[in-house]
């Protein structure tokens, strides 16, 4: 992708009340929607044609700002059930279109009255396919997001800002996500899975395997398919202990994903895991979880150039050759070279060859780099939570 445009527009065009500004000094313009003010992140694109305010308040995306590929992004505006947190995490978003009313049947509100409500920026106007590809060329950059309906933006100041973050490499984003107590899912928020009509099924009553899921930026749906394989699960905070955990007398184990660098999670987490595992009891991991996994039996981990964000993402399952359709967000990767001799590569990557699962040959642990949970293919990958769950019977 060496011939990638640049978007340089030192130019301030007529009726632009949104910018984006780039480490390097790239400045694109367009309008802003949501939130005023400003925003310093790292700027990447994700390729999903639906699904951003799951997208947006998915906590693994803390510290970014999304460039959607798709260029009708609010078209089915927000509802409070397309949501992955509380909140969001994202800090901003960058689209091509601008954002119109829905036309939805499910839509509450629009989405930038959304963004606005939860004090999250929006930019439209801009060329979103050029960007794009200068992250594709050029790597994920720092950069600020900036919305004034006036239109006056310090260029020199909000390039400062852009220079001055550090980048997501060696920052540890878990523990300002994760949630700062425990609490049993499904007694105090939705069980099971959504259905059209009947909104989150209530967790059944009787016996179920007890799973204990670390927290280190989870998902909902993550929680609801693990009900809806069989489980009752309460969730800890990401720097539960190995006793908080032993407390709780699960069955298995379960690592969230989360956002930042693994390497930095791991200086509390990694501990902690090794212990579980010495256990014997199954463990079960996703996205950071499995980066955490790996950390805890030896294997190393590295930034990626530009990450992978999409709902179209190929893996190949080497069990049988079958190939999964997933959805995965990350910027670090398991270094397929590091892992050791008890640790098996299970999936992989189609589109660069990097390391999508392993599972360990001496020990109930296994671990996927992408998100079952989120249903692109759309059901290619739930039976990880039913294989994790029915280990745990």
């Amino acid at each position: 992708m060496a011939d990638a445009k640049p978007i340089v527009m030192p130019e301030k065009p007529e009726g632009a009340t949104g910018v984006l500004v780039l480490a390097n000094g790239e400045v694109a313009w367009g309008r802003g929607f949501g939130a005023e003010g400003q925003a310093v992140g790292e700027v990447c694109f994700h390729t999903a044609m639906t699904g951003y305010q799951e997208i947006m308040t998915d906590p693994s995306f803390a510290g970014q700002i999304i460039t959607f590929t798709f260029p009708h992004i609010g078209n089915v505006g927000a509802n409070p059930d397309d949501i992955e947190a509380d909140a969001p995490h994202a800090l901003g978003m960058i689209v091509r279109e601008d954002v119109n009313a829905p036309s939805n049947f499910r839509a509450v509100e629009r989405l930038d009255g959304w963004m606005k409500r939860h004090a999250r920026i929006g930019l439209s106007g801009i060329d979103t396919r050029a960007l794009t590809r200068r992250i594709r060329a050029g790597g994920a950059p720092n950069g600020v997001v900036a919305h004034s309906p006036n239109g006056d933006f310090d260029l020199d100041a909000l390039l400062e800002m852009a220079r001055a973050w550090p980048g997501l490499e060696g920052m540890d984003l878990a523990k300002d996500v994760s949630t700062e107590t425990h609490y049993a899912w499904g007694e105090t928020r939705e069980g099971g899975l959504w259905r059209l009509g009947f909104g989150y099924d209530r967790v059944a009553e009787g016996e179920r395997p007890h799973v204990v899921a670390i927290d280190y930026g989870s998902k909902h749906n993550i929680f609801r398919n693990l009900v809806q394989a069989g489980a009752k699960v309460t969730v800890l905070p990401a720097t539960a202990t190995f006793d908080d955990v032993m407390a709780q007398n699960p069955d298995g184990v379960f690592l969230s994903n989360g956002p930042g660098d693994p390497a930095a999670t791991g200086e509390y987490a990694v501990p902690v895991i090794r212990q579980l595992l010495d256990t014997g009891k199954p463990l079960f991991g996703i996205c950071l979880g499995h980066q955490l996994l790996g950390l805890a039996v030896g294997a190393r981990t590295t930034k990626m150039f530009q990450g992978h964000r999409g709902a179209n993402h190929p893996v190949k399952r080497l069990s049988d050759g079958a190939v999964e359709i997933t959805s995965m967000n990350h910027g670090f990767a398991v270094e397929r070279d590091s892992l050791p001799a008890n640790a098996r590569e299970t999936h992989v990557s189609l589109f660069d060859g990097s390391n999508a699962g392993i599972e360990l040959t001496d020990r109930p642990a296994f671990s996927v780099q992408y998100h079952p949970e989120a249903s692109p293919g759309p059901q290619d990958s739930l039976y990880l939570f039913e294989r994790f769950v029915g280990s745990l019977r």
